[in-house]
């Protein structure tokens, strides 16, 4: 039983291996460049949650005295 869940494991490994060989890896300018969209995108999700977050807690003080 041990011999064939070894089997299996190299099996999948060397499935792993071929699959990364065929895998088109973004240059460093592309990588770069996301990252940088997607630190933008947060930032201003993170300000216009930011934002609600205080409206709605000043809304709810208002209503409950």
């Amino acid at each position: 039983m041990q011999e064939s869940a070894v089997h299996n494991v190299k099996v999948f490994f060397d499935s792993v291996k071929t699959e990364l060989v065929k895998v088109t890896w973004p240059s460093r300018k592309e990588t770069v460049a996301t990252t940088g969209v997607v630190i933008f995108i947060v930032l201003i999700i993170s300000v216009y949650l930011g934002l609600c977050d205080l409206v709605l807690t000043r809304l709810i003080r208002m209503i409950l005295g």
